[in-house]
């Protein structure tokens, strides 16, 4: 019996694309998905709301200056360094100032920072929770801890002490800077009018 020869198997690249039949239409092609982006959540599940507020941050990113290191009359106690400002500028000078301790590599729990005049932000958002949750974040030492200048005595030292002298009463800097001197076990960091700084700890600036 003779064998019936196959037929010969046509590929689309000989006769081109294949046409559908009369009556139909080709099916719509499906969009390919792009990347998707928080802007574009994925359908059935709503984007993030919006964010929950947060405490004041304890740093700013601002560009800190090295401050100027001064003497202190009394070798054995700690390095004194007096970095000018004006009362109104005394608070973002000290947290410029725990910035460029933290970036250097002091641990935040070192340091204390004191204000004559106004609460830092975040001694005011703290408080705001009552002062026995505020004074358990100091006793823990885990962070930078920020108080009122005349709660002085109820902290305990620590290695650096910023104090900003961001206004008060006019004796201010008298009541303070001594009492945080006794406070700092390395360093006083004192931000504020450098004469009244000097008259008040003796030092030349």
């Amino acid at each position: 019996m003779p064998l019936i020869p196959e037929e010969p198997q046509i590929h689309e690249s000989a006769q081109g694309p294949r046409v559908p039949a009369a009556g139909r239409t080709a099916p719509t092609p499906r969009p390919v998905p792009g990347p998707r982006s928080a802007a574009s959540p994925r359908p059935g599940h709503p984007g993030p709301g919006p964010a929950r507020p947060t405490p004041p941050a304890q740093r700013s990113h601002a560009a800190a200056a090295k401050p100027q290191p001064s003497r202190p009359e009394n070798r054995s106690g700690p390095q004194v360094q007096v970095i000018p400002a004006p009362a109104d500028g005394a608070l973002d000078a000290a947290g410029e100032a725990v910035d460029l301790l933290l970036d250097t590599g002091r641990a935040p729990g070192d340091v204390l920072v004191l204000t004559t005049g106004g609460q830092h932000p975040w001694a005011a958002h703290e408080l705001s929770f009552g002062e026995t949750a505020y004074w358990a974040q100091h006793d823990a030492r885990d962070d930078v801890f920020y108080a009122d200048a005349a709660a002085l005595g109820r902290a305990s030292s620590r290695p650096v002490v910023v104090v900003a002298l961001n206004g008060g009463p006019d004796d201010a800097a008298a009541h303070t800077l001594p009492a945080a001197m006794q406070k700092a076990g390395a360093l006083l960091i004192v931000c504020g009018d450098p004469q009244r700084i000097s008259a008040v700890l003796g030092i030349g600036v």
